[in-house]
């Protein structure tokens, strides 16, 4: 008799990849779906047009009537590309994307139907919000919440859908989604930032945060997953012995792209191009059957939507190639997880990258400002900035010799050390002329001399300057990338808003010009935000006992790292910015939390079931083969059968143990479980990492062993050397 996973493999095998043919450019393709400013210029009036330019540059307000008439406009260009139905695109506190459709088909009174679709239902819908995550923010029975059209990031056609992103907020206004407080917090280092910039170009009016995101992800044979329950639920194999072959020889990393693989990316990529999404990158990653892909950079905003969208994507076309994406940041132990690099900068809409050093010592004086004042920003806050990539799945990649560390710190490379370092050495006080000559010519001249060298990469670190940018490398791979966004820009904007009350006090009590002022200023900076910076291995034990020493934080688990999201430190920054509020913040750390509690109780009935249903079984059955082969020599060689049958007694026993000890830990681990689930949240939270999850190795331990003695025939889970194998 076949095990399901034997009736996988040979699906896998009988299986042709679907051939892609890339017919047209990706420049002829590109945003061909989208309700972008060409789609809008042929089908909206000029006055409609320029409201629609006037709330996504200025934020101002859309009226009923013309609201109406941008509602006809879409739909016109909606109908003409084959929409039947519309929906209010949304992110809430799940993680993933939401909609509800409806049809553009309406009745008239007379019994015929029509396409019908308003500014009202452009502009608002009423989903359920009691049935969302919310954190307390909306009881059971009050269920009204809002989904509010967001112009600023254009709709889309997705299949034969109209999807208008949206924000989505409670009858009481609270937050209920990740998209309201990164607007809220986009406006914040708008404000902040444009203040700054102003010191060195008075025409600057708008600082536009960037963000380009690196996405990892995992592809198998989509048979082969069906035959595993642990992938399926939870989205990672929670058993499987490692192969042989893993990622040892490097072979994979940058290697020829598998033609399975190949053909899932060109439908993809002919996807992305429809929708406006600007991938651009596509390789092979470390470990077997991982890959990435990137997009050039956007309006952070519009960037998460676009991950946020391509992750769903990723899911929709996998399906068509036979495959199945994993976006888990650990999906396979014993090999590489993946992330989802943060590529952040800020610009202004003078053209200047206000992370890039410029050709002149003025130029660099503000790439200084906004460099340095983002090193302190993280320093203040490197608590925050740790928990707002916590989560059960990245606990497993964070510190895992692969990833950053759980410690935050910022690599700038020797060069720029350099420069910091001569900066913090000029004299307190005023500059005087030779000084601010020595300094413009001799440090802050030398800036653009080292972008190439600066541009080298720490791999260890978590939050890295790479030439004009700075990448947050400890995002997890299924992290939503507004949970980093909204941290790191509101963290810099309260910084960059400390920064000038500074520098004005300066100017104004102290009588200091402008550039002494701004001198003085970074020069405090850099001192008191030194042990933030750290060039070394952020692998090796000597950073972790050097980072306890300098007080920086080091929590290595989801429960640990969220506690700082209700401090009162916390809680007043985010007010003072307008980002989020007490209410808000609290949810959130209770629906995250709560996620983490389940994503753990999910994984140990997952794994107890598969443990007890599949493993025990196929090890006794296995067992019974070994006694009757036993009985069999016994049979024939009568009081000397243990000499012919020494291996098998021994294997018998063996069996037994990994057994005993999977049925006793499992047991063990539902009890633990138990005792949990009486408790309240963070309590539960603790013990579920303390007392459930470390069952979660030794039952692993147990099965692998017996992985490697059960006749292969008779394992009924698809293995890890099958899984991570498209040819």
């Amino acid at each position: 008799m076949e095990t399901l996973r034997f009736f996988a493999l040979k699906e896998s095998l009988n299986r042709k990849p679907k051939l892609v043919l890339e017919t047209q450019k990706r420049s002829e393709l590109y945003g061909k779906h989208v309700f972008g400013k060409d789609a809008m210029r042929q089908v909206l009036s000029q006055d409609a047009f320029e409201a629609v330019e006037d709330a996504i540059n200025t934020g101002a307000k859309i009226d009923r009537l013309m609201a109406d008439s941008i509602a006809a406009g879409m739909k016109q260009w909606a109908l003409e590309l084959g929409a039947t139905h519309y929906t209010h695109w949304f992110q809430p506190l799940t993680g993933a994307t939401a909609e509800k459709h409806d049809a553009f088909f309406e009745r008239t009174s007379d019994g015929r139907a029509i396409e019908k679709f308003e500014g009202a239902k452009l502009v608002q819908q009423e989903p359920d919000a009691s049935s969302f995550p919310h954190g307390g923010i909306r009881n059971t029975f009050e269920a009204r919440g809002y989904t509010a059209w967001d112009p600023t990031s254009p709709a889309f056609i997705l299949d034969t859908t109209l999807c208008i992103p949206t924000v989505f907020v409670s009858y009481t206004g609270e937050a209920l989604d990740n998209k309201t407080p990164l607007l809220r917090a986009l406006n914040a280092i708008d404000q902040n930032a444009t203040e700054v910039a102003k010191y060195f170009n008075k025409s600057v009016t708008k600082v536009t945060a960037t963000l380009g995101w690196e996405q990892e992800y995992f592809l198998i044979d989509s048979a082969l997953a069906a035959s595993r329950p642990d992938i399926m639920q939870t989205g990672r194999a929670m058993l499987g012995h490692a192969p042989a072959k893993g990622q040892q020889l490097d072979d994979h990393y940058f290697g020829s792209i598998p033609e399975r693989a190949l053909n899932f990316m060109k439908e993809l990529e002919q996807e992305c191009m429809l929708l406006g999404i600007p991938v651009k990158t596509r390789h092979n990653e470390v470990a077997p059957n991982q890959f990435e892909l990137a997009p050039v950079f956007e309006e952070a905003n519009l960037a998460v939507d676009h991950n946020s969208l391509i992750m769903d994507l990723m899911d929709r076309v996998a399906g068509r190639h036979n495959l199945k994406v994993l976006f888990h940041e650990k999906p396979f132990a014993g090999i590489n997880g993946s992330g989802k690099h943060n590529n952040w900068s800020l610009a202004t809409d003078t053209g200047v990258n206000l992370l890039s050093p410029g050709t002149t010592p003025m130029k660099n004086l503000q790439f200084l400002t906004f460099f340095i004042n983002t090193i302190k920003a993280v320093q203040e806050n490197e608590e925050l900035l740790r928990a707002s990539v916590a989560s059960a799945s990245n606990d497993h990649r964070l510190g895992a010799n692969e990833a950053p560390p759980a410690i935050m710190s910022v690599f700038i490379g020797k060069q720029l050390t350099a420069v910091l370092d001569e900066l913090e050495k000029v004299t307190d006080g005023k500059l005087s002329p030779q000084e601010k000559t020595d300094l413009k010519l001799n440090v802050v001249g030398k800036i653009p001399e080292i972008l190439l060298d600066n541009t080298d990469r720490n791999r260890t670190s978590p939050f890295a300057f790479t030439g004009n940018k700075f990448e947050f490398r400890a995002v997890g791979s299924t992290t939503n990338c507004a949970r980093p966004m909204v941290v790191l820009n509101t963290i810099v904007a309260k910084q960059l808003k400390d920064f000038k009350t500074e520098v004005d006090k300066l100017i104004d009590k102290e009588s200091m010009k402008k550039d002494d002022a701004i001198f003085n200023v970074l020069r405090e900076y850099i001192k008191s935000s030194k042990k933030i910076r750290f060039e070394g291995d952020g692998y090796s034990a000597d950073w972790e006992k050097e980072a306890k020493k300098r007080k920086l934080s080091n929590n290595r688990t989801t429960p640990e790292a969220l506690n700082v999201q209700i401090g009162k430190r916390v809680i007043k920054l985010f007010e003072e910015m307008e980002v989020m509020n007490a209410i808000e913040l609290k949810a959130r750390y209770d629906i995250e939390l709560e996620e983490y509690i389940k994503r753990i109780q999910i994984e140990s009935r997952v794994l107890g079931a598969i443990a007890g249903n599949h493993i025990i079984p196929t090890a006794i059955r296995y067992q019974n083969l070994l006694i009757k082969n036993v009985k069999g020599l016994k049979s024939i060689y009568d009081s000397n059968y243990k000499d012919f049958a020494e291996e098998q007694i021994e294997l018998v026993e063996k069996i037994s143990g990994y057994i005993s000890t999977i049925n006793r830990e499992i047991n063990y681990m539902i009890e633990a479980r138990k005792e949990a689930n009486a408790l309240e949240t963070k309590d539960r939270a603790d013990l579920y990492r303390t007392k459930v999850l470390p069952f979660f190795d030794s039952i692993r331990y147990a099965s692998d062993k017996l992985e490697l003695v059960v006749e292969d025939k008779l394992w009924p889970l698809a293995k890890n050397r099958e899984l991570l194998n498209l040819n």
